[in-house]
């Protein structure tokens, strides 16, 4: 099968590959011997690297010279620090059901240009995430994670680019119970007509307990002709800044100061705005 793979890749202008998971490897508790892969168990994953022989056929299809596309299906991440590296194009389809091979060809041959953003992380290996028994946050998710992630939370491109500037929250001093306007201009830069999806992270400077180093509040997704500028305006509350007080057993809105971070993705953050929430009388 490998050698009709790559003899193929070497008579192609461009290799598109196709691989990832399915249902039979990632799915509800079943019995081992019902995948019997290195790196899968009962259901669950043990490592989160692409299978092996997945990324060997990606290299030796690579090694022919030919553009490699890979187009990713998984539910949950999948660590591809190697492709990201050396290849000219990565999708990540998830599992698209049976309109899936539609919507791909739309977005390969530019019929449509994608704005989709991602909803995880993807790490670089397994050993970048904690054992799964150790119940802290630290270093889980966009919001605590000290390392450096193949994607961000939140990472998506697409066939245009867009450029962030003149941040404006209506107020800058906010009370707990409030509602913070915060609006900014968005340009499309680029040579095609695109979507953006405008991203609004926050951090604490100065909290008393342990917080995260930001994390999303609010969003909006534009649509821009090429060369077109707008302003987009997104109302976060208040309450978005909240975190569970172990002391006094409910939800605080912390007073002090915060910073809002907006731009493209997590790892993206193009302007940033400062707040102050004060305290309540």
């Amino acid at each position: 099968m490998t050698a009709q793979a790559i003899a193929a890749a070497k008579a192609a202008d461009i290799v598109v590959f196709v691989g990832g998971l399915d249902l039979t490897l990632e799915q509800e508790e079943t019995k081992p011997e019902k995948v019997d892969f290195q790196g899968f168990y009962c259901g669950d994953r043990t490592r989160i690297e692409l299978p092996s022989p997945q990324e060997d056929l990606l290299k030796a299809l690579w090694a022919t010279g030919k553009p490699v596309i890979f187009v990713n299906c998984s539910g949950s991440a999948i660590a591809m620090p190697w492709e990201a590296k050396q290849l000219p194009a990565i999708i990540q389809a998830w599992y698209p059901g049976e309109q899936g091979g539609i919507a791909l060809g739309e977005v390969l041959f530019g019929e449509v240009n994608p704005a989709g953003r991602l909803p995880i992380t993807i790490y670089r290996s397994t050993a970048d995430l904690p054992p799964f028994e150790d119940y802290s946050m630290s270093d889980r998710t966009y919001r605590y994670f000290s390392g450096n992630p193949v994607f961000a939370f939140g990472h998506g491109l697409s066939y245009t680019t867009f450029q962030y500037s003149e941040p404006v929250l209506e107020d800058q001093t906010l009370f707990p119970d409030g509602t913070v306007h915060v609006s900014f201009f968005v340009k499309n830069t680029g040579e095609y007509d695109g979507d953006e999806v405008a991203q609004v992270y926050f951090r604490h400077l100065d909290s008393a307990v342990a917080q995260p180093k930001l994390a999303l509040c609010g969003f909006k997704r534009i649509h821009l002709a090429k060369g077109d500028k707008t302003e987009v305006s997104i109302d976060i509350p208040a309450e978005q800044f909240r975190y569970w007080d172990t002391i006094k057993h409910e939800y605080v809105v912390e007073p002090g100061r915060y910073e809002l971070l907006i731009g493209a993705a997590s790892d993206d953050i193009r302007v940033r705005a400062p707040l102050k929430i004060a305290q309540t009388s």
